[in-house]
């Protein structure tokens, strides 16, 4: 997911990407060299701790600077 006025990425991993860390690291890189900020949860954070991946969410939003 994007938010392109804040600049974050939220991205969701499965099992997969454990394979796939290089591939993660480069994107991740890119990304924040555009100005982005990236956070990355495993699947099973969001179905079962999704309070507390919105609070982090929440927490990093309100660290960002505001639009102008």
């Amino acid at each position: 997911f994007v938010a392109r006025t804040p600049k974050l990425v939220i991205e969701v991993d499965g099992g997969q990407h454990a394979l796939n860390t290089l591939e993660d690291a480069r994107r991740t890189r890119f990304l924040e060299r555009e100005g982005y900020t990236v956070l990355r949860f495993w699947n099973n954070d969001v179905l079962e701790q999704m309070e507390g991946v919105l609070e982090l969410i929440s927490s990093r939003l309100a660290d960002m600077p505001s639009p102008d």
